[in-house]
């Protein structure tokens, strides 16, 4: 099977909008992708038929929500492959779901003196939590380097590990870089001196199979936003042997089994770590989302968008002064480059007249612009939705604004 393009857009009413009477070609999906109608659907059919606050009512609305939501728990844990049903956190995103752990793994784990190991790389998101972290605890947080060609040194992490080490969080894919990381090899490592690893799979779920037992991996957090579902919504993957010891990060109704002035007791997991009303709206979208990728299959996915970054990196090396960041043997999802001296404000801002999304600027990964020593980059980022049309066009208006701010 092989996904049918037509057929596939046709799903996504955002693609046939014009902007300045240009057709509108859209290659943001790192930062958030569109939402098909199935998606949309499922949303609407929540307030239309079903809508009552979950797991607390005894009502026929209540009893409904309550069984859609639970149906989209059972879909996470299949796709990613987790051990037990429980081990699904609902949270508001990839960033909430960073510092839930950060939060409640460091009031149970971290303490004055102890490190946190995190990769050069990291979006803010598993970055300022552990900082925030370490300041709290007087904790240290030390750096994995990448090389020049994005390569992440992992060489380099038997060398940072110490008996003070108490957790390691890396990204699976740079949202700058598009580079695929060995984490699998970062775990091993890890695990060797009984040290968890949190993984941030952000940018790696919607693009690629996802096995949290294979991989072995402690914590794994990603978005819905990024996957076709709603904004507002993600999750958290967590071994029950960590959940059940980490204190609940917010307070309120759910997390609780019983209440009283003298003392509270709290749920059991996921529930313990899913405090007030869920937005379930969001939920349910997201499985939406959900049953629509294993529709296309994954499988079908990650072949269809390899030959889209392979054919727009090999003809953005047609653009005279391009220069790219992140070379390495496994790309997956982005290119980010410049062009001679232009500045990545004023490319992203012509080829928006152009009627062309790209992302610019630091992309919420300072460190990586430091490394480099740049201000910014161009993002391209791609999805199973874009064409090799759409590329040419591309290819077509940065030759076009490099010509006219050369």
């Amino acid at each position: 099977m092989s996904i049918n393009i037509s057929k596939v857009r046709n799903d996504f009413p955002l693609l046939q909008k014009e902007v300045y009477e240009k057709p509108y070609i859209y290659f943001d999906n790192a930062a958030t992708t569109y939402r098909p109608l199935q998606v949309l659907a499922a949303e609407e059919q929540i307030y239309r038929e079903f809508n009552g606050n979950p797991h607390r009512g005894a009502h026929y609305m209540s009893n409904q929500t309550t069984v859609h939501v639970e149906a989209v728990r059972d879909k996470v844990q299949q796709l990613i492959n987790a051990p037990a049903r429980e081990e699904i956190i609902f949270t508001r995103g990839a960033t909430e779901s960073i510092n839930l752990v950060a939060y409640s793994f460091g009031e149970a784990f971290i303490h004055e003196g102890d490190e946190i190991i995190v990769s050069e790389m990291e979006h803010h998101a598993n970055i300022v939590p552990w900082q925030m972290l370490c300041e709290r605890k007087k904790a240290k947080l030390k750096v994995l380097p990448f090389d020049n060609s994005g390569r992440l040194m992992v060489e380099e992490l038997e060398g940072l590990i110490s008996d003070k080490t108490r957790i390691v969080a890396v990204t699976m894919v740079s949202n700058v870089m598009g580079v695929v990381n060995p984490v699998k090899q970062i775990i091993e490592t890890a695990h060797q001196h009984n040290i968890p690893v949190l993984l941030d799979a952000a940018q790696w779920v919607q693009h690629h199979k996802t096995d949290v037992q294979e991989l072995g991996c402690d914590f794994m957090v990603f978005s819905g936003h990024k996957m076709y579902g709603p904004t507002g919504v993600g999750c958290l993957y967590g071994k029950s042997k960590w959940l059940e010891k980490m204190p609940p990060f917010l307070g309120g109704g759910e997390m609780i089994d019983k209440v009283t002035f003298d003392k509270t007791t709290f749920n059991t997991i996921p529930y313990k770590f899913e405090a007030g009303t869920p937005n379930f709206t969001q939920i349910i979208g997201l499985g939406a989302a959900i049953d629509y990728i294993h529709e296309l299959g994954i499988e079908n996915i990650e072949v269809y968008e390899k030959e889209l970054l392979d054919y727009a990196y090999s003809q953005l090396q047609t653009v005279q002064g391009i220069r790219f960041f992140g070379e390495t043997e496994k790309q997956s999802g982005v290119i980010s480059f410049l062009v001679g001296n232009i500045h990545p404000y004023d490319m992203g801002m012509f080829l928006d007249k152009m009627g062309i999304a790209v992302r610019t600027g630091h992309h919420c990964a300072e460190p990586v612009m430091d490394h480099f020593a740049i201000h910014g980059t161009i993002r391209a980022s791609f999805a199973f939705y874009n064409t090799n049309n759409e590329i040419d066009t591309f290819i077509q208006a940065v030759k076009k604004v490099s010509a006219m701010l050369a």
